[in-house]
C-alpha cells in the first residue's frame, strides 16, 4: 500500500479509453491461459473506495448484479484481494458458503473462484476474478497461480502507463460468446444438420448465455405448445407462462455457473409433465425436452399443482429481507426470533435451536417450535466432551444433515440424539470471524432429503446467522457489563436522615446500551445532609465511568466539610485534570432541616422544583456557573432556599423533561402541574407518578434520574 492507510487509487485521469479494448483483451487472454469459463475486471473509482465492474466475460452481467459496485471494506473476494494485496482462492461451494455467505446465498452452485489485485508496487488500479466449473480441483495449481499473477501484473503496468499518458480507461462491452438468433442452418452450420435434429423424437433447444432461444426443433415446439417462430429470441421461462417460475431460471443459472448439466420437470397444463435437461458449454446451453415418465422420482423442486410451498428454497428477495432484518437484531433472542420468523418457514422447517458454548459446556441460547421445551433444555450445561450432533457441528465447523431419525441414530446413541419428535435435522455450524460461535439446528416434522444445492444454501444462511449472532452476543455481554457497572456506581439505597425523607428513580434510555452518565446521591455530613444530582454527557461505559469518579469526588469533598461552592469548584478542577473530553451538569445542595433551609450550587443543570406545604409549586431560580469540565477558573455561587417542614424538592436530569418536538418551558410547566396535583402522597408513589406520566414513558433518547427530598419536623 502506498502510505499504510489503504490502497492508493488511480487518479481520475487514469479512467480513459485507449485505442484497443485493453480490459477485454487482457481478461480473455487470462481466462484462456487458465481455462476459466468466466471472469470480470474491476477498476477503482476515482473519488471513493469502491470497485466498479468494468467488463465481464463468459456469463451475463445480471448474474453479478449485486456486486456491480463493491466497497473496499466489503467481505467479497475482489475487495479482499485489493485490501490485502494477495490472491484470494475459493475452492468450491462449501468454501464459499463458510467464508462468503452473502455470495453463496445468491449463487449456491458448485464453482471455484480466484480473485487478484491489479496493482503495481505503489498503486492499486482494481481487481480481477475468474471462475472455473465445480469439477476444478479444490486447490489452485502453481501454473494457474503463476499465469494469473503475471497477467494481472502486466495489466497493472498497462493501466499505469495509460494513467501517465492521461488516456482514460472506461468500462468495455462484456465478452459473451454466442450465436446470433436465426434459423437452424445458421445455428448448426449446415442444412443437413438441421434436418437431422428435426427428425429426433425428442425436443431440442439451443440457448445463448442470456438464456435466449437461438434454435428450437419442431418436436420441442410441439411439446412446449408454442410455435418455433414465437420461441426464437425469447427466454424460455419468459415466453412460456407455465415455465415462469424462479426454479427454472435457477437451473439455467446453475448450469452456466457450475458448467454441470442440470434438469427439472415441469407441469404443462392441464396434466402433461415434461422433463428438461440442460447441457452447458462456454457458449450457451443445449436443452433436451421430453415427456417425464416417472414424475414422482423427479426433483422435488418442481412446482406443485394447486400452489403450495414456493418452488425455490430461498428467493433472493427473502435473502435481502433476512440480511436487512439481521442487521437490526440487537440481542441473542432477537436473532433467534428472526431466524424463526424469516428462515424457518422459507426452508420448510418446523422448529429450531441455537446452541453456544461457554466454559467448556454447551448452552441453549434460544429455541422455537418445540411443544415440550424440556426436551431441548436438558442439553443446556452438558460438557462439550459429550458426542452429540450439535456439539460435533460446534467443535468441527462442519454442517451435518440427517434426512431421517434412522440416519441420525446410526451415528449417535438415542440418548445423545434429539428425542424431540421430529424426523429430520440440519445442524449448521455458525462460523464468524473464523471461529465457531454456535450451532443452529433446524428440525423437520417429516423425513427431508437435503440435495447439494439446498445444503449450500443452508450453509450460507448459517454464515449470515453467525455474523448476526456474534454481534448479538457481544451486545448482550456489553449490556450485562453496562448494567453491572451502572448498579455498582449508583447507590443501592438512600440513607435515613434526621428531618429528611428521600426517594429516587433511575431510568435508562431506551436506545443504545441502557447506560449513561446520570447520577444522584445523598450524603450525611456533620449533622446535616448533602444531596447531589448530575448528568455526564454520553450513553456509554465511558460516561458511566466518569460519572462514578464525579460521584466519588463529591462524597469525598462533602465528607471533609467543604461548603457547596467549594465542592463544585473542586469537582470542576478534578474533571479538567482527568483530561476527559466529556462535560457534566450538576446540582449540589446542603440541607439543614433543623433550621428549615437549603444552600444550593448549580453547574449548568436544570433548575429544581419546590412544592411548598400549601401545595404551591415554583421553579427555583438559582445562581450558577458553567458545566463542569469547561473552565478551570469557573465560580459557582450559591443560593439559599427556605425549606419548611412538608416542603418537597424535586431534583431531576434533563431526560425527564426533554423530548423531540416538546418545548422545554411547556414540559417544565407540566411537571410542576403534576407535582401540585399529587398532593401529599408518599414519596415513593410521587416518584413513580412523575416518571410514569412524563416523557419517560415514551421512547427515551436520554437517561432519567430523579431525586425527591421532603423536609419533616425534627426533634
Amino acid at each position: 500500500m502506498a502510505d499504510g492507510q489503504g490502497p492508493a487509487q488511480a487518479p481520475a485521469a487514469a479512467r480513459t479509453r485507449v485505442g484497443r479494448p485493453l480490459l477485454s483483451l487482457a481478461l480473455a487472454s487470462m481466462m484462456d491461459e487458465v481455462h476459466a469459463h468466466s471472469g470480470a475486471v474491476y477498476l477503482l473509482a476515482a473519488e471513493e473506495p469502491v470497485l466498479e465492474m468494468a467488463v465481464m466475460a463468459g456469463l451475463p452481467r445480471a448474474f453479478a448484479a449485486p456486486w456491480e459496485r463493491v466497497g473496499l471494506s466489503a467481505p467479497i473476494p475482489v475487495a479482499e484481494a485489493v485490501r490485502e494485496r494477495r490472491l484470494v482462492w475459493v475452492g468450491g461451494e462449501e468454501d464459499m458458503a463458510r467464508r462468503y455467505p452473502r455470495i453463496a446465498v445468491v449463487l449456491p452452485y458448485p464453482f471455484a473462484l480466484a480473485a487478484l489485485p491489479v496493482a503495481t508496487g505503489t498503486t492499486a488500479y482494481g481487481a480481477v476474478f475468474v471462475t472455473w466449473p465445480g469439477s476444478h480441483p479444490p486447490e489452485l495449481s502453481d501454473r494457474e497461480r503463476d499465469h494469473l499473477t503475471a497477467a494481472c501484473g502486466r495489466l497493472a503496468v498497462r493501466l499505469e502507463r495509460a494513467a501517465e499518458d492521461s488516456r482514460p480507461v472506461f468500462p468495455e462491452p462484456d465478452l459473451l460468446a454466442g450465436t446470433p438468433v436465426g434459423g437452424a442452418a445458421g445455428t448448426l452450420g449446415t442444412v443437413e444438420a438441421a434436418r437431422m435434429v428435426a427428425r429426433l423424437p425428442y425436443g431440442l433447444c439451443s440457448l445463448d448465455l442470456h438464456g435466449r432461444i437461438s434454435f428450437a426443433n419442431a418436436a420441442a415446439a410441439e411439446l412446449i405448445g408454442v410455435p418455433v417462430s414465437r420461441l426464437l429470441g425469447t427466454q424460455l421461462w419468459a415466453s412460456v407462462p407455465w415455465l415462469n417460475d424462479p426454479v427454472y431460471e435457477d437451473r439455467y443459472r446453475a448450469a452456466l455457473i457450475s458448467q454441470h448439466s442440470t434438469s427439472f420437470v415441469a407441469l404443462r397444463p392441464p396434466a402433461d409433465w415434461l422433463s428438461f435437461r440442460l447441457y452447458p458449454s462456454t457458449t450457451g446451453l443445449s436443452v433436451r425436452v421430453s415427456r417425464a415418465r416417472a414424475v414422482a422420482e423427479m426433483s422435488r423442486g418442481a412446482p406443485r399443482a394447486g400452489g403450495g410451498a414456493p418452488s425455490r428454497l430461498v428467493t433472493i428477495s427473502q435473502v435481502l429481507s433476512l440480511a436487512g432484518a439481521l442487521t437490526e437484531a440487537a440481542g441473542v433472542q432477537d436473532v433467534v426470533q428472526l431466524v424463526a420468523d424469516e428462515i424457518l418457514p422459507a426452508v420448510g422447517g418446523q422448529a429450531l435451536v441455537v446452541l453456544g458454548s461457554r466454559a467448556g459446556r454447551l448452552h441453549v441460547l434460544g429455541h422455537r417450535g418445540y411443544p415440550d421445551p424440556q426436551v431441548v433444555e436438558r442439553f443446556d450445561g452438558l460438557p462439550l466432551t459429550e458426542s452429540t450432533p450439535g456439539m460435533q457441528a460446534l467443535k468441527s465447523g462442519v454442517p451435518a444433515f440427517f434426512d431421517s431419525r434412522r440416519q441420525l441414530e446410526h451415528l449417535y446413541p438415542a440418548r445423545l440424539a434429539t428425542p424431540d419428535g421430529f424426523a429430520a435435522w440440519a445442524y449448521l455450524p455458525l462460523i464468524a470471524s473464523g471461529r465457531p460461535v454456535g450451532t443452529c439446528v433446524l428440525a423437520y416434522s417429516e423425513p427431508h432429503p437435503f440435495p447439494a444445492d439446498e445444503r449450500a444454501v443452508l450453509t450460507s444462511l448459517g454464515g449470515l446467522i453467525a455474523q448476526a449472532l456474534e454481534r448479538a452476543m457481544l451486545y448482550d455481554a456489553k449490556h450485562r457489563l453496562a448494567h453491572g457497572l451502572q448498579e455498582a456506581l449508583l447507590p443501592h439505597s438512600l440513607p435515613r436522615l434526621a428531618g429528611v425523607d428521600a426517594a429516587a428513580r433511575y431510568l435508562p434510555a431506551t436506545q443504545g446500551m441502557d447506560i449513561g452518565g446520570d447520577f444522584y446521591d445523598l450524603v450525611p455530613s456533620h449533622g446535616v445532609a448533602a444531596a447531589v444530582i448530575g448528568d455526564v454527557q454520553g450513553h456509554n461505559v465511558t460516561a458511566a465511568g466518569l460519572m462514578g469518579q464525579i460521584r466519588t469526588a463529591v462524597r469525598a469533598y462533602t465528607t471533609v466539610g467543604q461548603p457547596p461552592e467549594e465542592v463544585m469548584r473542586s469537582t470542576n478542577r478534578l474533571l479538567i485534570d482527568l483530561g476527559s473530553d466529556l462535560f457534566a451538569s450538576c446540582l449540589y445542595l446542603r440541607l439543614d432541616p433543623a433550621h428549615g433551609r437549603a444552600v444550593m450550587a448549580r453547574a449548568g443543570h436544570p433548575p429544581p422544583l419546590l412544592r411548598r406545604p400549601d401545595g404551591r409549586v415554583r421553579v427555583l431560580d438559582l445562581a450558577g456557573g458553567p458545566l463542569l469540565g469547561i473552565d478551570e477558573a469557573a465560580a459557582y455561587p450559591t443560593t439559599e432556599v427556605d425549606l419548611a417542614p412538608g416542603s418537597v424538592l424535586v431534583l431531576y436530569t434533563d431526560g425527564l423533561i426533554e423530548s423531540p418536538g416538546v418545548d422545554i418551558e411547556d414540559a417544565l410547566a407540566d411537571l410542576g402541574r403534576r407535582l401540585a396535583e399529587a398532593g401529599d402522597a408518599p414519596l415513593d408513589e410521587l416518584a413513580d407518578h412523575l416518571v410514569a406520566d412524563g416523557t419517560a414513558t415514551q421512547e427515551r433518547l436520554d437517561d432519567v434520574a430523579l431525586l425527591l427530598l421532603r423536609a419533616r419536623e425534627t426533634g
